[in-house]
């Protein structure tokens, strides 16, 4: 044996040492290149994030899976990298540049793109270092980014391809856009608040004399958004309504603007909402873009009534009046915006309908709008009012790129676990919407695509003095339209040849502009610029599952501490151990494996996610897989769900009810933590918060601890040998079973990804079955056999406990070896159980008995007073075959165990007796001289009829529907609580009361 164990088990001091062990051993991707590969990729977290309990979730389940195959021998490979995340890391250098009273603008675009990798490099990455903390044995040799040089290259030729393909194009439609950001964002990062608002009610008067059938001269229209009329363009009603179908057709002139605008019929419209006509408004809402489309007008020619940080701006008619202009689309810093000047206008006009409310006498009082709860979306970054904006965009077909997932769902291709979510990524796919890939950020990957002039202007300009041909409207954002020549390609070089060709000029005579990189433009004939826009950072993430094995180029990626420079503008068990690992330390694994890396190791096994993110990330690479690498990037996909706070509510750092892992790891271990979050992990469900199980779990490694330290006092050390060794005695043929058969479980669990199963499994078998009976039943009858199959038994527990735990294993694998003959190899490259035994039925019966007849004897003890220690004498006068048995092998263990001096195999005494059951028998244990049995029938009869007293009263509490409906939750919880345990407390004094007889 090594030296002795400490009797309080430390995580802090193991979890450092030993992770710190495995890293640098390069035992997270040992050497194995004949093994069969598994390979799982890690939802890349973003560069600025932090360890939260989400990631905590998300990365224990698939660190299981990964330590679980490993175990199993295969070349398990677990991709780990982050995500340059576009928005947030922008974001964090521009507060750093507001700290020093400075501003991105006041930087070029390449110095600004400078600064943020300066910040990746010093900052970027806390969260991996995290992840070490949890235990994740990802191979970090290999560790990836999404701004990498190779990884960049892949972004690009995707982009190029699809848009080749004409599955990449440039629309104008409604994005979500942020006014304090100044980009659009996607729907992932909008979040909808309830706000109090108003609801307006107006009037549009007909045009040309026409009046409704009831003979009014206007339609009532109602909005939450008056501001948004100034770009009305319609009014919609419902096809079917008789109140509107004599108008439709005819036009309302707008108030304010005096915009002439059509009455169109559409199903939108509901008639049973307010007067059933409604405001169309297509160039600042969803609903009415589709409305707008369907009434025949162009995107091109939609109005826009905002610019990019939400001041109103002339609309392409010119009619919005001169005083609107610059006005905020809000009141702003005290001053009255767009928004309450239109309310002040049409009330002045007569246009407003007043709202009626009834004061607190009852008497009618008008006010302008009715007060209203809405649905408000925000940007999660910048915090404000989302503005559905009409932009010009770079969009996905996402519509064709679905149609292979879906099939591969279909087909079994892709297995969504659990089954449940097969429904609803149907029903998104089905119905998918084009994909807005283009960022108005300078940090991400550059849009590969240039513009210049139209071909007939530089046709007819004359270039033989070599003027500077400027667009009159340049893309900057989205925010104008481009016109003129675009070209995609994938380089500059490129792009400047299919130019001169475009033209008809020679390369060298075509000037590349970069607006906003402060560069002056040399005056060489036609000028191109590239567009400034990023992409969207889910569309380099989509690439995630073949990018990172080195596609395109099909070879191994360098380790991420020895990238190139990057381009300034952000663009571009036991018998015999396996051998050790050669990608130790950060070095790149060997040279045969990067020519078979991607062949090898795609398509991926499995995908562990949140459901959260089916369709930003997942589904999304499953397109971009299926596509260019003709195979599902992963074969399953296992959603799971949201850790919530203890009361079931979602977490948020407002409601203030968050939960920090490291502070849990800090307090009970990472082993603790990872264990509650396996056992909690039940498919389709949310898991709430519950830091008493986690803590629980810490009791569970200290007793696991404390087993080991028996163990190791009696001689019981590690195992040398994988297959269960020969047993005669009948407590070792049981337990030897015991572990045939949780391994089983624990095998079907993991096929199955039942993690609260397979952590189940494993942690009733050592809690219940092995410290807690095999290790009191084998208590002082410590033979040469008993060690062998007790330090046999350990061992399985090691390997079947360590995806779940895996530093208290790691460190008991090592210290229960023999002095002369430690560990040739550490427990996370070990080989997985093989006992090559089956349970012993005989066995199985016989231990059973006796725990059952000591669980039995236990609780009678207690119910009549009787001491747990007092040895008892018992009369079995026809004993089974299975109690024969113990009884003639298993005195020892009886009286320790089960406290019985003596089992008599004739007929019991007269007199009052406990009845206690083992299996089908029945022993019988006289009470006389143990207790004072009429002082103890009394006792009971008393707690029975004072229980039973108490069940009635809540009974009838609970039978009134008054108390059930009008009392807080709460407390009607607690009187259920209250009577089930009242209820049940007068069974078992009932039950006593018969034993006393």
């Amino acid at each position: 044996m090594s030296t002795e164990l400490p009797k309080t088990f430390d995580p802090a001091e193991i979890e450092a040492r030993w992770y710190a062990h495995w890293e640098t051993g390069g035992l997270f991707r040992p050497e194995r290149p004949d093994a069969q590969p598994f390979t799982i990729v890690n939802p890349p977290p973003n560069v600025t994030g932090s360890l939260h309990i989400g990631h905590a979730l998300d990365n224990t389940l698939q660190d299981i899976v990964v330590r679980y195959e490993r175990l199993r021998g295969k070349d398990a490979l677990w991709v780990v990298g982050t995500d340059h995340a576009g928005i947030a890391t922008q974001m964090v250098v521009e507060r750093q540049l507001e700290a020093q009273q400075d501003k991105r603008t006041n930087y070029s675009r390449e110095d600004f793109v400078k600064k943020v990798w300066e910040w990746k490099e010093e900052s970027g990455g806390t969260i991996t270092r995290q992840l070490r903390r949890l235990g994740c044995s990802m191979d970090w040799s290999r560790e990836q980014f999404t701004m990498n040089p190779e990884f960049s290259r892949a972004v690009t030729k995707v982009f190029v391809d699809l848009h080749e393909q004409g599955l990449i194009y440039r629309d104008k439609r409604l994005v979500n856009w942020d006014p304090k950001l100044k980009t659009a964002i996607s729907d992932l990062e909008v979040e909808t608040q309830d706000v109090k608002g108003h609801f307006w009610h107006f009037r549009y008067p007909l045009a040309d004399g026409v009046t409704l059938d009831n003979g009014q001269d206007y339609i009532e229209v109602a909005t939450t958004r008056p501001e948004t009329m100034l770009a009305d363009m319609a009014v919609a009603v419902h096809p079917d309504d008789e109140r509107y179908k004599g108008v439709v057709g005819k036009h309302v002139i707008l108030p304010i603007t005096g915009r002439r605008v059509p009455v169109v019929a559409d199903e939108h419209a509901d008639p049973e909402l307010g007067s059933g006509a409604v405001k169309i408004t297509p160039g600042h809402d969803f609903n009415d873009f589709e409305v707008g489309k369907r009434a025949g007008i162009a995107p091109a020619d939609m109005l826009n009534m905002l610019d990019a940080e939400g001041n109103v701006c002339q609309t392409a008619d010119g009619l919005v009046p001169d005083e609107f202009l610059g006005l905020h689309r809000f009141r702003k810093d005290g001053e009255d915006g767009a928004r309450e000047l239109v309310v002040r206008r049409l009330k002045e006009l007569g246009c407003l309908i007043p709202h009626v409310a009834k004061d607190k006498e009852g008497n009618p009082v008008e006010h302008d709008a009715e007060p209203r709860v809405i649905a408000t979306p925000f940007g999660d970054r910048g915090g404000v009012v989302i503005e559905p904006w009409l932009t010009d965009q770079w969009y996905v077909d996402a519509e064709k790129l679905a149609q292979a997932p879906i099939e591969a769902v279909r087909s079994g291709a892709i297995e969504i676990v659990p089954k449940s979510w097969e429904k609803t990524f149907f029903n998104w796919m089905e119905n998918i919407q084009p994909w807005c890939v283009s960022r108005q950020l300078w940090w991400g990957h550059r849009i590969p695509a240039w513009y210049g002039p139209k071909k007939e202007t530089v046709e007819t300009s004359g270039l033989g003095t070599f003027p500077a041909l400027m667009p009159t409207a340049v893309n900057l954002g989205g925010a104008t339209e481009v016109g003129g020549e675009v070209v995609v390609a994938e380089n500059e070089e490129a792009a400047v040849l299919t130019f001169a060709d475009i033209y008809g000029v020679r390369p060298d005579q075509i000037a590349i502009a970069d607006y906003g990189s402060g560069k002056a433009i040399e005056n060489r004939g036609v000028t191109i610029w590239r567009d400034p826009d990023v992409l969207d950072t889910w569309f380099s993430s989509a690439l995630w599952p073949f990018a990172t094995l080195g596609w395109p180029d099909d070879e191994n990626p360098p380790p991420l501490g020895e990238v190139a420079a990057r381009s300034a503008d952000g663009g571009g068990a036991a018998d015999a151990a396996p051998s050790p690992s050669t990608a130790s330390g950060g070095s790149p694994p060997p040279a045969g494996e990067e020519r078979s890396l991607l062949a090898k190791h795609y398509p991926n096994d499995l995908l562990i996610s949140g459901f959260d993110i089916l369709f930003f990330w997942d589904a999304r690479m499953a397109m971009q897989g299926m596509h260019f690498l003709g195979e599902a990037p992963w074969k399953r996909l296992y959603l799971h769900g949201l850790v919530r706070a203890a009361d079931g509510s979602k977490m948020s750092k407002s409601k203030g009810n968050t939960v920090d892992p490291l502070g849990l790891i800090d307090q009970y271990g990472a082993d603790a933590l990872r264990f509650f979050m396996a056992a909690m992990e039940s498919q389709g469900r949310d898991i709430k918060m519950d830091e008493s199980r986690v803590e629980g779990y810490r009791n569970f490694a200290t007793k696991l601890w404390n087993a080991a330290r028996f163990c190791q006092a009696n001689g019981i050390g590690g195992s040398r040998t994988i297959v269960a060794p020969p047993a005669s005695h009948a407590v070792n043929r049981w337990i030897i079973g015991e572990v045939v058969e949780t391994l089983a479980l624990l095998d079907k669990a993991m096929a199955d990804l039942r993690f609260d199963a397979a952590a189940n499994a494993i942690y009733h078998f050592v809690w219940d079955t092995f410290c807690d009976w095999y290790l009191e039943l084998i208590k002082g009858q410590v033979d040469e056999e008993t060690r062998a199959v007790a330090g046999w038994a350990l061992d399985q527990i090691l390997v079947m406990l360590h995806p779940f735990m895996p530093f208290i294993t790691e460190e008991l694998w090592h210290e229960l070896a023999p002095a002369d003959q430690p560990r040739a190899y550490e427990l996370i490259v070990a080989k997985w159980p093989a006992p090559a035994a089956q349970p012993d039925a005989a066995a199985k019966a016989e231990v059973e008995w006796l725990i059952d007849l000591t669980r039995n004897l236990r609780g009678a003890k207690n119910e009549v007073g009787i001491a747990p220690g007092a040895k008892l004498e018992a009369w079995l006068p026809e004993p089974s075959d299975v109690a024969g048995k113990v009884l003639s092998g298993n005195a020892a263990a009886l009286e320790r165990v089960a406290r019985l001096s003596a089992v008599h195999t004739r007929p019991a005494p007269d007199g009052a007796a406990l009845q206690v059951g083992a299996g089908r028998d029945a022993l019988v244990i006289p009470l006389e001289g143990l207790i004072d049995i009429a002082a103890e029938k009394a006792r009971l009869t008393k707690a029975l009829a004072a229980a039973e007293k108490e069940v009635k009263a809540l009974e009838g509490r609970l039978n009134n529907a008054n108390f059930v409906e009008r009392a807080k939750p709460e407390a009607v919880e607690k009187a259920r609580a209250d009577h089930a345990h009242n209820a049940a407390e007068a069974e078992r004094l009932k039950a006593a009361l018969e034993r006393l007889g």
